[in-house]
């Protein structure tokens, strides 16, 4: 668990995931999350350079659950729930000026 930095809180909400981090928060939108999805099914379907499936603009979270001390999987709306989130990432992103999603998805 060495040099990985843990938020103080979690929030889950439909339309974002919150981070509390020790200094400040960081909300993160479910749709852009979705789109940013790192399981190997989705990442296959960005090299492949196909496109997103209808509604994934739109998509929710419906809830998330620890992995060991590192990382956060998180369950969309559509079912999906495979793309593990680690710390370092989601940390990373929610430091980004404006975390925009990609035109490209997985199912």
């Amino acid at each position: 668990m060495s040099g990985v930095e843990l938020p103080l809180a979690v929030d889950v909400g439909a339309d974002a995931l919150v981070l509390h981090w020790p200094d400040g928060a960081a909300s993160l939108a479910a749709a852009d999350l979705r789109a940013r999805c790192r399981c190997a099914d989705c990442q296959a379907m960005r090299l492949r350079g196909e496109t997103a499936p209808a509604g994934a603009a739109g998509a929710t979270l419906v809830g998330a659950a620890a992995v060991g001390h590192y990382a956060l999987q998180l369950q969309f709306g559509d079912g999906h729930d495979r793309g593990i989130f680690p710390w370092a990432a989601l940390r990373a992103l929610g430091g980004a000026a404006a975390v925009s999603a990609p035109a490209d998805n997985c199912p």
